[in-house]
């Protein structure tokens, strides 16, 4: 049995981007998680040690966004291959990384990206 568990709108002050501007003030950023895992003994124990987490998930995330990135690819791949070191139960994993208003010449409320990989991948 596998389930999928969402975290989602994880809220970090960040320091990301291309530009030397984004990277010294910094910006608001999302984060949302949805993670597939083989959890098959929580449904039955009820016991944390039988499943993922979400608070040491939530360290993992916070420790990769406080480490300052260029590309919003990069900051999510970092989130990605930590998730799948610390948590061998993850069967799949699915980051979306999103920029509040971020410095594109115009009105943009936001800009993702949406990284995806499944423990065979």
């Amino acid at each position: 049995m596998k389930i999928d568990i969402e975290l989602r709108q994880m809220e970090f002050y960040a320091f990301h981007g291309v530009g030397e501007q984004e990277r010294a003030v910094g910006n608001r950023f999302f984060v949302d998680l949805l993670l597939t895992a083989a959890v098959e003994a929580a449904v039955r124990s009820d016991r944390l040690e039988d499943t993922v987490s979400y608070a040491d998930v939530f360290a993992v995330v916070r420790r990769e966004m406080s480490v300052p990135s260029r590309l919003l690819e990069h900051a999510a791949g970092r989130i990605l291959f930590a998730l799948q070191e610390a948590f061998p139960l993850l069967t799949g994993i699915e980051v979306r990384l999103t920029k509040l208003c971020p410095p594109l010449g115009g009105d943009v409320r936001s800009a993702s990206v949406v990284l995806r990989q499944g423990r065979d991948d």
